[in-house]
């Protein structure tokens, strides 16, 4: 399963999160799903786009510093108890999730769930052999 993010360093200042979202519109490339984490200095902002390595170049040269990097998609069903199904199945294999983000295109169906875990393929093994479905990112990016 690879689904790849990029991940683009933020100056903490009004008008930049703008200015990568009118670059990545310029470019023609559409945003799929998107997290925003801030300190007091610098946010990161993490995407999964329907271009990674077109989005990444853009932003280069734009004068942003972009890193791509590897995540997990994995469908979670809408509804009590979804999410925690999950997260104890790799708690009792002792997987750390470093970070995650979710979206849902309509309510009561699937939910979309992106993990960053430290041991990723482990990750995806225990999760496949416990009947969650892992997303490839061809079939991320074209939601």
């Amino acid at each position: 399963m690879n689904v790849e993010q990029i991940s683009i360093f933020l100056e903490n200042k009004s008008g930049r999160l703008a200015e990568v979202t009118g670059a990545l519109s310029e470019a023609g490339i559409n945003i799929r799903a998107l997290s925003l984490a801030d300190t007091a200095d610098f946010g990161i902002l993490r995407l999964i786009v329907n271009d990674t390595e077109k989005a990444r170049q853009v932003l280069r040269d734009n004068g942003f510093t972009v890193e791509k990097t590897r995540v997990v998609a994995i469908e979670v069903p809408d509804k009590p108890g979804g999410l925690a199904k999950i997260l104890d199945t790799i708690k009792d294999e002792g997987i750390n999730v470093e970070y995650m983000y979710a979206f849902v295109q309509k309510s009561g169906q699937n939910a979309i769930v992106i993990f960053r875990f430290d041991e990723i393929e482990k990750a995806i093994t225990i999760l496949q052999k416990a009947g969650a479905r892992t997303l490839e990112g061809e079939d991320l990016y074209a939601l």
